[in-house]
């Protein structure tokens, strides 16, 4: 459904405060590709592989059942395998765990950021692009949560808004986002909080990067 099509349902079912626009879709590789595009009180507007619906708690479409649904996302499960989307987030392919895609698509969500989800060694987390950003950077606790080895890196000192804090320079093994995987990525996990985990230049300097309007593009780089 193209862009425009799902801005104008978002405004005509009242959602516009809280509906963003979704992604532009790539064709499913061997399942759905969805993305939530706004909330409506208990319900999600969900595209699945090009079709905007809203959905209630539990309503299954195309195989891809509801779970839950807050203000911010949704969790949704297809074949077995659950996922969480949040508004704005890019495409996520529920389909097989090979990854050989070299494209990935995100649309500017509040405050003009682009936040997607994706996993860290298979952990899933929540990214923000930061271009300003050396590396990709996450808090201590969030590599606590996802299992991630950092206390053998270099230990430094990096500054950041609110003063400088100890940090931690360690190697990701595995970054992906729907069906692009990146292998050996530089990482630094800092001693203080940060609510996503800044995906930086270590990650965004093997892409080609294109934006147009809200529309972020990262084409691997050969």
């Amino acid at each position: 459904m193209p862009l425009v099509q799902i801005a104008k349902w978002c405004a005509k079912l009242g959602v516009a405060a809280s509906c963003a626009l979704a992604p532009a879709f790539l064709p499913a590789q061997t399942g759905p590709s969805i993305a939530l595009s706004g909330v409506m009180g208990e319900k999600a507007l969900l595209v699945i592989d090009g079709q905007a619906r809203a959905m209630s708690i539990g309503h299954t479409f195309q195989d891809v059942k509801l779970l839950s649904v807050s203000s911010q996302e949704a969790v949704v499960e297809s074949g077995g395998k659950r996922v969480t989307l949040m508004v704005g987030g890019s495409q996520v392919s529920l389909g097989g765990g090979a990854s050989s895609g070299s494209r990935i698509l995100l649309t500017a969500g509040s405050g003009g950021h682009f936040v997607t989800r994706g996993t860290i060694n298979g952990r899933s987390v929540t990214f923000m692009v930061d271009t300003g950003a050396t590396s990709v950077a996450l808090s201590q606790a969030e590599a606590e949560r996802i299992g991630l080895k950092y206390k053998d890196g270099i230990q430094g000192v990096g500054n950041t808004a609110n003063g400088q804090v100890l940090t931690y320079r360690t190697k990701i093994g595995s970054l992906r986002i729907n069906d692009v995987e990146v292998f050996d990525v530089d990482a630094a996990v800092l001693v203080a909080p940060m609510d996503m985990v800044l995906l930086g230049n270590s990650f965004l300097m093997r892409f080609q990067m294109k934006r147009e309007n809200n529309i972020m593009t990262l084409e691997k780089k050969s």
